[in-house]
């Protein structure tokens, strides 16, 4: 396995150890950077950290809950498949939660966050077609959706989102390979977060579902 890189999202201040192993597995587990059916060592990953096996440990077990390791006795522990039959029912939940997000955070968000939202719109706006590579783009898209998550400001919301969101890119990055171009899929973020800096709740939530759907039919297309 690959030495461990930082997480997609910065650690929050102050948090546990087990906490930013857990970041930092969850991010290379979803962006399948560690393959699936790869072993997950707790002895390697502790040495890579330069931390104890115990933080790891624990990790794993929240990673296991998040359905991104699975463990069997006296085997040990590994990456999940990914299972593109799931697709329906993370997208059933997905294009109910979603745009609810979206409208809260057009509603909730602060003048920083709504600032912050411009800024990642624009930087999308002006990537150049065949610039950025594929996985490049992915980064984007779970950066704008772990920022509309945390800018709705419903911390149980967040949460759930986040995990049916962590499927649904393992998924897109599995069906990679397969797809022509991911840039316009990451080029709709752009007037969602906009809408959303704009307070416009019910565009916002149209926006999002779109988004939702549109994801599923491009990878149905490719099956």
């Amino acid at each position: 396995m690959s030495t461990v890189l930082e997480a997609l999202d910065p650690s929050p201040q102050g948090a546990s150890l087990a906490e930013n192993a857990y970041l930092l597995l969850r991010d290379r587990l979803i962006m399948l950077d560690i393959k699936p059916g790869d072993p997950i060592n707790d002895g390697q990953i502790a040495a890579e950290l330069g931390i104890g096996r115990t933080p790891v440990r624990e990790a794993i077990k929240r990673l296991e809950s998040d359905h991104l390791v699975v463990s069997y006795p006296r085997r040990g522990t590994f990456a999940t498949g990914v299972d593109i039959t799931q697709l329906a029912d993370v997208s059933e939940i997905r294009e109910l939660l979603e745009p609810l997000a979206a409208r809260r955070a057009a509603r909730m968000a602060g003048p920083k966050v709504r600032q912050e939202l411009r800024d990642i719109a624009d930087t999308i706006d002006k990537l150049e077609d065949g610039r950025a590579g594929q996985h490049e783009l992915m980064r984007y898209d779970i950066q704008v959706h772990r920022l509309i998550y945390k800018a709705a400001a419903n911390p149980h919301l967040e949460d759930v989102l986040i995990r049916y969101d962590n499927l649904a890119t393992r998924i897109w990055c599995y069906m990679l390979e397969k797809m022509p171009s991911v840039t316009g899929h990451i080029a709709e973020h752009v007037d969602l977060l906009n809408a959303i800096a704009a307070g416009e709740e019910e565009k916002a939530a149209a926006l999002a579902l779109h988004h939702v759907t549109s994801f599923e039919e491009t990878v149905r297309k490719v099956l």
